[in-house]
């Protein structure tokens, strides 16, 4: 008999780089998840937005590939976190080292949380419009 999950249990998410090097687990309790329209995000992701979930550090785990990670930015603050084999942002660690920043399209299973709004709008591509109805601010919000 299957054990039905409760509320104080949450799933596990796998998630993985393009090439497949490098896979991490992490806990489907995210607690915001907004699209970047920063121009360091475009220029990490080479796309108009990075659309991301933020977590406790604590709860993303490495489970294969750290020899294989690239990190990019201060290792001791805020960092990315590539595939170095095929160029892949698995995540950023962000807010002291506190949190990581998952990159929802690395994401295998798909996350209980969607996109709450857009954020740093005012830098957005010039070439792309933004036409869901989702909240739009300026920065992260408080």
């Amino acid at each position: 008999m299957n054990a039905t999950p409760t509320d104080n249990t949450r799933a596990t998410l796998r998630g993985q780089c393009l090439c497949g090097a490098v896979r991490y687990h992490v806990d489907d309790a995210f607690d915001y998840a907004f699209n970047c329209h920063c121009s360091q995000c475009r220029r990490a992701t080479g796309s108009a937005f990075k659309p991301f979930a933020g977590i406790e550090r604590t709860r993303l785990r490495l489970e294969q590939g750290e020899s294989d990670l690239l990190l990019y930015g201060d290792p001791g603050a805020a960092h990315d976190v590539h595939c170095r084999h095929c160029g892949s942002l698995l995540y950023s660690v962000v807010r002291e080292g506190a949190f990581a920043h998952v990159t929802m399209g690395t994401l295998v299973d798909a996350p209980s949380i969607r996109p709450q709004g857009h954020i740093f709008v005012g830098s957005r591509a010039p070439w792309h419009e933004i036409i869901d109805t989702l909240p739009q601010f300026d920065e992260f919000p408080p």
